[in-house]
């Protein structure tokens, strides 16, 4: 093996070290370190192929993350950014979409805890919720009165 393939995976596993990356992120951060063309490739393969790279496993980690805090908007950009698989995305979006008003509900007592005493007000927690991510059904629900949602 030459020494660029080392440092490709060397980096590589640095880099999924510190957290879990998609194929196509941990390219767009190694691709300025390839010297010759196809050891990036090489590399990655070969770690696929022994399981330091999964798709499951950055779906996963990304879900554990950012749901406690980020609506289901969010994180399906967050993880379309990482190019992953649109049906894994689609599929892990289906099983937070369920959660999506418990999760807004937390934040927005997180963050506010009291009914809006007016419509600025109103539109201030709808603007911040919206910002998180959240559906704009859970995100009424929610400012109209969380005590009745």
């Amino acid at each position: 093996m030459s020494p660029v393939q080392l440092s490709l995976k060397g980096r590589a596993l640095r880099l999924l070290g510190g957290r879990e990356h998609s194929r196509t992120e941990l390219e767009r951060k190694l691709a300025k370190f390839e010297e010759e063309p196809g050891t990036l490739k090489c590399s990655l393969d070969e770690l696929q192929a022994k399981g330091f790279i999964s798709e499951q496993r950055v779906i996963e980690s990304v879900l554990h993350r950012r749901a406690a805090k980020l609506g289901t908007a969010r994180i399906k950009h967050e993880l379309q950014g990482k190019g992953l698989d649109p049906q894994a995305v689609s599929q892990a979006m289906t099983q937070l979409q369920s959660s999506e008003h418990e999760r807004a509900l937390a934040v927005w007592q997180k963050k506010f805890g009291v009914a809006p005493a007016n419509a600025t007000e109103a539109a201030k927690q709808m603007r911040f919720l919206a910002a998180r991510g959240f559906g704009a059904e859970a995100i009424r629900r929610i400012v109209k009165g969380p005590a009745s949602a």
